[in-house]
């Protein structure tokens, strides 16, 4: 996958799963950021359950589950 397409599907991914968990997106940066850790979590999650994906719509939405549990994550350490 291209360097551009790595970047939407990260800024994509972000800020999508910004506003399932906290109701908005972190900027342009924090997005992306978000979202390519995410792409990893998920991508990582898919391989323990034995799930793949392809494609532009299968990488978004392995990005977005990741960025969201990386999200959930996040906001538990914060409360602890």
């Amino acid at each position: 996958m291209g360097f551009i397409a790595w970047l939407i599907i990260g800024g994509l991914a972000g800020w999508i799963a910004g506003n399932i968990m906290r109701g908005g997106g972190f900027g342009i940066l924090g997005n992306i950021g978000v979202g390519i850790v995410g792409a990893v979590i998920g991508g990582f999650l898919f391989s323990l359950l034995g799930l793949s994906s392809g494609g532009f719509i299968g990488s978004l939405v392995t990005a977005i589950v990741g960025a969201v549990v990386l999200l959930w994550v996040i906001s538990k350490v914060k409360k602890a």
